[in-house]
């Protein structure tokens, strides 16, 4: 027979508690009258959260999350930086002319180098919108990977 841990909690008698894990599967934990978890129950309890936590950071999640690197997204645009208005691209033009456009844009506006990186997708719409929100979290380290991936895209 399994161990049982006392719950700190306040719960009615006969206790029911509900959690949901990060997958949206709902789990019972049987809390007994006396407030107490059988060990076993605690134990498998704990082991999914683990479990969903690793596979979590492995696989894809419903949240967004940067294609930038880290130490880009801690990068502050220049004092007094107002961004400029840019052309969207919406997979219809000239991809190439559409980043030279935006460059040249960013560039008059006194943004430059890593800092397009955090710009670009402010100049998309449709599904290069959508393409550049499926980009793998932390995939790009800088400005020329992230052209040479969007005119990629559109070959």
């Amino acid at each position: 027979m399994g161990k049982q841990v006392e719950a700190h909690d306040e719960v009615e008698t006969p206790a029911r508690q509900h959690y949901t894990e990060k997958d949206k599967s709902t789990k019972e934990l049987q809390i007994s009258s006396d407030r107490l978890i059988p060990g076993d129950q605690l134990k498998e309890f704990i082991k999914g959260i683990i479990k969903s936590k690793i596979e979590g950071s492995s696989r894809s999640s419903l949240t967004y999350s940067k294609p930038y690197a880290q130490r880009i997204n801690s990068l502050k645009m220049p004092m007094g930086y107002q961004p400029p208005k840019f052309q969207q691209f919406d997979d219809k033009g000239n991809p190439k002319q559409h980043v030279v456009h935006f460059v040249e844009t960013c560039n008059n506006a006194g943004t430059y180098d890593d800092h397009l990186i955090i710009q670009f997708v402010r100049s998309l719409k449709d599904n290069s919108f959508d393409w550049y929100t499926n980009l793998e979290a932390g995939s790009i380290d800088r400005w020329e990977q992230l052209e040479q991936e969007f005119l990629k895209k559109l070959q």
